[in-house]
């Protein structure tokens, strides 16, 4: 029985809500919400439901996916529960889990005066995350620190060199091999002063909040920025600042970020608010506008 044979490997929720498991707090039921304890038991976990034909995906945070209203007949891998350890060097090489918090991760880089993480104390994602997405801010990201990925594929796990990652703006190897997993990476930091580091990540910490409706249910910024022009400039040019389609808004504090106002917008909401601001900007400015947030179970 399916039941048993991922419980003798992992904790599993069964007919689990994704709205327990996305920022955005939307999503359908889930057969199987699996979290595995270790890098072994994540191996067998795939192994079981590639052998039972189950489809799968593999999360972690939550924090940039919109995951669709209906019952996903499948199972979510979540990393982020016993799959996030981390390890320092003393010359500033960190090794990290996939499922590790990236701001946990800035914030012990931080007290060891490690420098080249700031820029990730404010982005609610995993490690894994920012790697699929090639996460970044305030003119870095997770390629500018990276020496390899370690995967899981074709049942054996190997070290991927940066250079074979194909990071670019917002992208990754990764997005065009959704059959690997990424389970860890090694990192290389260079050493600075802690408090100078730490006052720094506080002033952008600020300048997140004064800027970004983060006290609502989101998923960060929902568009990636076109050559033309910043994505929320474009937004809002459009004339779309607190524009509303069901229970899904527009921010009035960013408008590159969708929010689910008073916690009532579906996923179709969501979706369809964000294919309205691209069908125009595409009709009025001939912009395509292309999503940073990941669409599962659609």
């Amino acid at each position: 029985m399916i039941k048993n044979r991922l419980e003798s490997y992992a904790q599993v929720l069964f007919n689990e809500s994704m709205r327990n498991h996305t920022t955005y707090r939307i999503g359908g039921d889930v057969d199987y919400y699996v979290y595995p304890k270790d890098l072994i038991s994540l191996g067998k976990v795939i192994d079981i439901l590639n052998e039972e034909n189950i489809p799968f995906y593999v999360m972690g945070r939550g924090s940039n996916v919109l995951f669709g209203d209906k019952t996903f007949h499948g199972a979510i891998i979540s990393l982020d529960k016993y799959i996030n350890n981390f390890y320092f060097e003393e010359d500033g090489t960190i090794l990290a889990e996939a499922g590790c918090s990236i701001i946990a991760l800035s914030v012990e880089a931080m007290k060891r005066s490690l420098t080249g993480m700031e820029w990730a104390s404010g982005i609610p994602g995993s490690v894994g995350g920012c790697l699929y997405m090639n996460a970044g801010a305030y003119n870095s990201n997770m390629a500018n620190i990276v020496q390899e990925v370690c995967v899981l594929r074709d049942r054996k796990m190997e070290w991927i060199r940066v250079e074979d990652c194909e990071f670019s703006y917002r992208h990754s190897i990764f997005q065009k091999h959704r059959d690997w997993s990424i389970l860890a990476v090694r990192m290389k930091l260079e050493k600075g002063d802690a408090q100078e580091i730490n006052d720094l990540m506080d002033s952008r910490r600020k300048r997140r909040m004064d800027a970004q409706p983060l006290d609502r249910p989101c998923a960060g910024s929902v568009f990636r920025n076109p050559a033309q022009i910043p994505a929320w400039r474009l937004v809002e040019q459009m004339g779309f600042r607190g524009y509303c389609v069901g229970g899904a808004q527009v921010s009035e504090k960013h408008c590159n970020f969708i929010i689910n106002a008073n916690n009532t917008a579906t996923a179709q909401d969501v979706l369809n608010l964000i294919r309205l601001i691209q069908e125009r900007a595409k009709e009025e400015y001939n912009i395509e506008l292309i999503t940073e947030v990941e669409q599962l179970n659609w």
